[in-house]
């Protein structure tokens, strides 16, 4: 399969909420925005020179209103199938996320007021249901889909073949992408340690770039720095008892 190249499409700002478009021999959506979006992604699709009845899947890495937000809508006006992961089929099937929101500092406690995050979405029933890592070589791409659990139980990244990592909420650029090339938290986790784990596992497959939900792609020995002071702050809060995660 010839290179597959990795397209921001802008949901919400410049750079904070993205979803991507992956142009392969056929193209493949991530991530669906927030409740409304589908319309505004579909015309950046266009724009780009896709016919969205071409695109063969819609890949959703997790269950945030944010991300899956319009997928119901987004399946409606390409045709396409949607994928999610099994363990995240709750907010997908209802359209609303696991509450309470777990912030991971003060970002997501101020996002945490924002009524949006907590209205519900078009509930969807994924086609695709992915378990595992999952070939995207039936969807015309040249990627899988990895499992990278912890910012949600169902959380995924895509990894194509070049070795970009579309990351979803794994990691994001700091003040949700308004510092470029700064690796942050995302504002939310539903378990921090079991999410750093999963960075590293996908840092460990040595990625090219990860394109991340809330900023613009980082740089992997970027990331890596980051990762290391990250494993020492959650640490020292595990320590001091102040460590959240979800019991499921």
């Amino acid at each position: 399969m010839s290179r597959t190249k990795v397209v921001p499409i802008p949901v919400m700002g410049r750079h904070n909420i993205n979803a991507y478009l992956l142009l392969g021999r056929r193209p493949v959506i991530v991530d669906a925005g927030t409740p409304g979006s589908g319309q505004k992604i579909h015309d950046q699709i266009t724009a780009h020179g896709v016919d969205p009845a071409d695109v063969s899947l819609i890949v959703i890495t997790h269950g945030h209103i944010d991300h899956f937000g319009s997928a119901a809508e987004l399946h409606r006006l390409t045709g396409a199938p949607v994928a999610g992961h099994i363990a995240d089929l709750g907010p997908y099937r209802t359209g609303r996320v696991r509450e309470p929101y777990l912030p991971t500092g003060p970002m997501g406690r101020l996002l945490d007021r924002n009524k949006n995050l907590h209205v519900p979405a078009e509930p969807f029933e994924p086609a695709v249901l992915i378990r595992g890592e999952t070939s995207l070589g039936d969807f015309g791409l040249a990627a899988r889909i990895m499992p990278t659990p912890g910012h949600t139980a169902g959380s995924v990244s895509v990894l194509t073949d070049d070795g970009d990592l579309v990351a979803g909420d794994l990691v994001a650029g700091s003040f949700m992408g308004l510092i470029p090339g700064k690796p942050s938290n995302p504002p939310f986790h539903d378990d921090p340690r079991q999410n750093l784990a999963s960075l590293r596992e996908m840092l460990g497959l040595n990625p090219t770039a990860l394109h991340v939900g809330h900023g613009t792609a980082l740089d992997p020995d970027r990331v890596r720095q980051w990762a290391d002071r990250e494993h020492g702050r959650l640490a020292r809060l595990e320590a001091a008892g102040r460590l959240t995660t979800r019991s499921e």
